[in-house]
């Protein structure tokens, strides 16, 4: 017997139910669904991604409507194209027995004409994403005044996307005496605020605790120092033959990024980001879900709605400025009941994010070490060896096999396994065999002990505007040096640490020798081998004894505060330059004022 019986659904849902093969309802759809059919009221209902969620309002939502009835009754919000799209095919699918049931998505980057004559000719159910809803609305081409149903899918995520003031708007235009059922993966204080402002004494249901990840992902970090990351990502990927994952990343720039080094070093790879036009997005998720492409790279805007089945990693590059956000990442992976790994690249100055999303999801990461390159090299061997047993044989090629077989007949089936695998052995042996150890170094004085390199204290910090990258930028900037010539910066909150090359220590000196930043000091020096990671000893410069601002920027006002504006999508604080999208132009005008002083 199928268990979907016992929740009170009619034949026609059962007879798709069936045809669908689903067999047991998942806990968030036994909760919901007798609730939502019995009674005429307003549901919360909390749920991880990939827990069903469509189907526990679906499936009630297409038994209540009036299929005869051609007017819209039912509004859904989704935030994205992507989730637009299949919420409308999913419900297409339950309700395929009931031919006189037409839900239409409505979502930007298609003809608006075109939906509209669509909802004209009979749309009781409206799939749409808080935009392009409104422009329907605000063109009269569509009447939502009498709806009896309203769905807000994923509603943490479009709050999230900035749609509070799309959402209220629209939810203006609707009647009172509707039911609203909202479904969310956490329940931040914008949901319960819509909650409170929309909906009539709800019914709360919960699968698991709030804000809770789900239980079927496991959780794990890996420590490294900053400019190993990716160097760390290229590791985890060789060390999983057979992933299938998205990779998260904060910026646009880092997503094109980490996509371009992964193609050019041999993976397949893509980057989904908010500047690709939607014709590239739908090629690159195309590929995605025809496992084209192995590892997707994506900003986290650009992964709403993402609907892959079987994704076995989720790798957090970086983790995102919003600890809540991880839950939805790591929610991509461990859907319909399988397991997956959500991954963290961390470095030791976000060990901290670490314990605040374990508060979050009420789970514990486990901190694992990156695989070396003897492992690596045994896990590709061995996925070679199984992708040879597994493979059925092509009996084309037996009209060469005697050829074949006279090339190779000098050789004994050893010799002949060992140079076959040597092929595709060769590449990873040769990598690895002088790859350098990624463990992580602290960020002491004592931080590195390579002799061939040189560490640095500098009196600003986080307190200043500056993380790692920002600040490595600005050095890079300041010193003249390449690519990879500053390396293991460490931002603390108040002042950091940075290494050069030995060669560079006269150049790194004489370039902050009295060199000024809006109109300040900054003090840079050589540290000493010591244990309280401070920069004990060495050659002090004239400047604060705190080796920070403080007070001083009293007098621009700032009280300490971070002087420069956020740039999300530069990792910078401050104002892009004409330069690079990574500078800011008071670090110019600071080089410029340093350069005219010599």
């Amino acid at each position: 017997m199928n268990k979907f019986q016992e929740l009170g659904l009619n034949s026609s849902i059962l007879k798709a139910i069936e045809d669908m093969g689903f067999k047991s309802p998942s806990e968030v759809q036994e909760k919901t669904i007798p609730i939502l059919l019995d009674e005429d009221t307003d549901m919360v209902a909390l749920a991880q991604t990939g827990t069903g969620k469509t189907a526990a309002f679906g499936f009630p939502l297409i038994q209540k409507i009036d299929p005869k009835s051609k007017h819209t009754q039912a509004l859904i919000l989704s935030p994205t194209r992507e989730l637009c799209l299949q919420i409308t095919n999913e419900l297409k699918n339950y309700s395929k027995y009931e031919p006189s049931l037409h839900p239409v998505a409505v979502y930007g980057g298609a003809s608006i004409t075109e939906q509209a004559k669509q909802i004209e000719r009979g749309a009781q159910i409206i799939v749409a994403t808080p935009g392009r809803m409104q422009d329907m609305i605000r063109r009269k081409l569509t009447d939502i005044s009498k709806i009896e149903y309203c769905v807000l899918d994923e509603a943490d995520e479009m709050l999230n996307m900035g749609f509070y003031e799309d959402i209220t708007a629209i939810l203006s235009h609707t009647p009172k005496e509707k039911n609203t059922w909202l479904f969310s993966a956490t329940m931040p204080k914008e949901v319960a605020t819509i909650a409170k402002k929309f909906m009539r004494n709800p019914v709360e249901v919960t699968v698991g605790s709030k804000n809770m990840g789900a239980t079927n992902v496991s959780h794990e970090f890996y420590l490294v120092n900053a400019r190993d990351r990716y160097a760390a990502l290229k590791r985890l990927a060789d060390a999983n033959p057979d992933i299938f994952s998205v990779i998260f990343c904060r910026t646009k720039r880092d997503t094109q990024k980490v996509a371009e080094r992964l193609i050019e070093d041999g993976y397949s790879a893509a980057a989904l980001h908010g500047d690709l036009s939607q014709n590239q997005r739908d090629l690159v998720m195309k590929s995605f879900r025809t496992r084209q492409i192995q590892m997707l790279v994506a900003t986290d805007v650009a992964a709403r709605g993402i609907d892959v089945d079987d994704i076995t990693h989720v790798i957090n590059y970086q983790l995102p400025d919003e600890v809540e956000t991880y839950t939805h990442r790591s929610g991509r992976t461990g859907r319909a009941g399988k397991t997956g790994t959500s991954m963290v690249i961390v470095s030791k100055s976000e060990l901290r994010k670490i314990k605040s999303i374990e508060r979050i999801i009420k789970q514990s990461f486990d901190e694992k070490q990156l695989p070396d390159g003897k492992d690596i090299c045994r896990v590709q061997l061995l996925h070679l060896a199984n992708d040879i047993k597994n493979t059925e044989i092509n009996h084309d090629i037996d009209t060469y096999l005697p050829n074949i077989n006279k090339v190779l007949e000098d050789f004994s089936k050893e010799e002949l396994i060992k140079k076959f695998f040597s092929v595709e052995f060769t590449r990873f042996s040769n990598y690895y065999k002088h790859a350098s150890d990624l463990a992580p170094v602290s960020g002491g004085a004592n931080v590195d002990l390579d002799p061939n390199s040189t560490r640095y204290f500098m009196n600003v910090g986080k307190k200043d505007g500056f993380d790692w990258m920002s600040l490595k930028d600005f050095l890079k900037d300041a010193l003249q040096l390449g690519k990879d010539g500053v390396f293991k910066v460490d931002v603390k909150d108040s002042f950091s640490f940075f290494n050069t090359e030995n060669s560079e220590t006269d150049k790194v000196l004489n370039a902050f020798n009295d060199f000024e930043y809006q109109g300040r000091k900054i003090n840079v020096e050589v540290t000493k081998n010591s244990n309280n990671g401070g920069a004990k000893g060495g050659r002090r410069r004239k400047g604060r004894k705190d080796g920070g601002f403080g007070k001083s920027d009293s007098k621009s006002g700032n009280k300490g505060r971070s002087r420069f504006k956020d740039d999300k999508d530069t990792g910078f604080k401050g104002k892009k330059g004409k330069r690079s999208g990574s500078r800011g132009k008071n670090i110019e005008s600071s080089i410029k004022r340093r350069k005219s002083k010599k």
